[in-house]
């Protein structure tokens, strides 16, 4: 499924400089694909980044694409978002938030939820420390009770 749209790019050396101060190696490959995922936030499929690399002309593997990802993802650039076993989508807001996910229409949102979710975790098991609290919200549309 093409996507149909400008497709908006982060400039070649604010590319490399995200990526050089998060320790990777500004490879041809990864700059162009840091320069999709960073020029505004967005959710994105590892598919969606890949039809996005090569409609501009650049082709890269799709092996290159997954790879970048969970590179970009371990340093904490990205953060991976797993709506469901067979979808993750790749989240250029690396701070902690919390994401909607309508399986209707495949969109994911940021949402800020109120409160300390942290204070409201059961005891974690001994040796333990929490790391993260992520929280996914699936919708779907309402069924009409005509």
């Amino acid at each position: 499924m093409a996507e149909r749209f400008p497709i908006r790019l982060l400039d070649e050396a604010s590319a490399a400089t995200r990526l050089s101060v998060a320790g990777i190696q500004p490879t041809r490959q990864r700059l162009r694909i840091a320069q999709i995922l960073f020029a505004e936030h967005q959710h994105l499929s590892a598919d969606q980044v890949l039809e996005r690399v090569n409609h501009i002309g650049k082709p890269v593997s799709k092996a290159t694409v997954y790879n970048t990802l969970g590179l970009f993802a371990k340093r904490g650039i990205l953060r991976e978002v797993i709506v469901d076993p067979n979808r993750i989508f790749y989240d250029t807001n690396s701070t902690p938030h919390h994401h909607v996910y309508n399986i209707a229409t495949g969109e994911l949102s940021d949402i800020e939820l109120d409160g300390d979710l942290q204070g409201r975790i059961p005891d974690l098991p001994a040796g333990t420390e929490l790391e993260s609290v992520e929280v996914v919200i699936r919708v779907r549309p309402a069924e009409s009770h005509a």
